[in-house]
């Protein structure tokens, strides 16, 4: 009999611990914010490509090879820096033509391109295709001040979780104290490529407008925990 009271004190003492700590468990919040900064584009990062086809390797390697020699130097007269245009790829594939039944080669070489001044775009590409280059990959529309840009989405995106984490305190009675747990859970932001149809379209056309720019959006996302009190101070 004593043994069945000590267990049932031991219980009872077990739960109503249980209760404090449950009753003394600090209050908390987490919300996500997003902040999104809209920016016209100043510069761009274009991809170009020389690729030769032939059935003796040494001739289609030896004429893509001089074509790329062509774009370079076209490269530094357009006054370009170096350190504005890298080769990306280089290749030698040996292929076959199932119509013809016969294997050919294939040389391909990408190079990209940082144009500070997209008042050139026209221009530049006019005389990358004069010189040699048959294969424009695509564009991306980039901003020359993307730190700053990125830092204005990220205050936006704390402002909108503080708003989220304010109304859910407000409808529940409760004030928001200070943050525990702050994480940054933006995504690596990519400005929105053109593709070589719609280059070449416009490359085409006669009108002197040929770049639609339009605005790259940036945007930060942030995951806050926040504790709640019963009481209002300030954060």
């Amino acid at each position: 009999m004593k043994k069945i009271i000590a267990v049932v004190l031991l219980m009872t003492a077990a739960y109503a611990s249980a209760q404090t700590v449950t009753a003394n468990a600090p209050r908390q919040i987490s919300v996500s914010g997003e902040g999104k900064v809209m920016v016209k584009p100043d510069e761009a990062i274009i991809t170009i490509g020389v690729v030769n086809n032939g059935v003796d390797a040494a001739e289609v390697k030896k004429a893509n090879d001089a074509t790329v020699d062509k774009v370079i130097k076209y490269l530094k007269n357009f006054k370009l820096p170096e350190k504005d245009y890298q080769t990306q790829r280089v290749y030698l594939n040996r292929n076959y033509d199932y119509e013809k039944k016969r294997h050919y080669f294939t040389a391909s070489q990408t190079i990209t391109i940082h144009l500070r001044d997209l008042s050139k775009y026209d221009s530049m590409i006019i005389g990358l295709t004069d010189a040699g280059v048959n294969n424009i990959q695509g564009i991306e529309f980039k901003t020359s001040k993307q730190e700053q840009y990125e830092s204005e989405a990220r205050i936006k995106a704390v402002a909108d979780a503080n708003k989220k984490a304010e109304d859910y305190a407000k409808a529940l009675n409760l004030f928001v104290g200070y943050a525990l747990v702050v994480n940054d859970n933006t995504q690596t932001n990519y400005p929105r490529p053109m593709y070589a149809m719609e280059m070449k379209a416009m490359a085409d056309s006669g009108s002197q407008e040929t770049l639609a720019l339009g605005e790259i959006e940036i945007t930060a996302n942030v995951g806050i925990t926040y504790e709640l009190s019963i009481t209002n101070y300030k954060r």
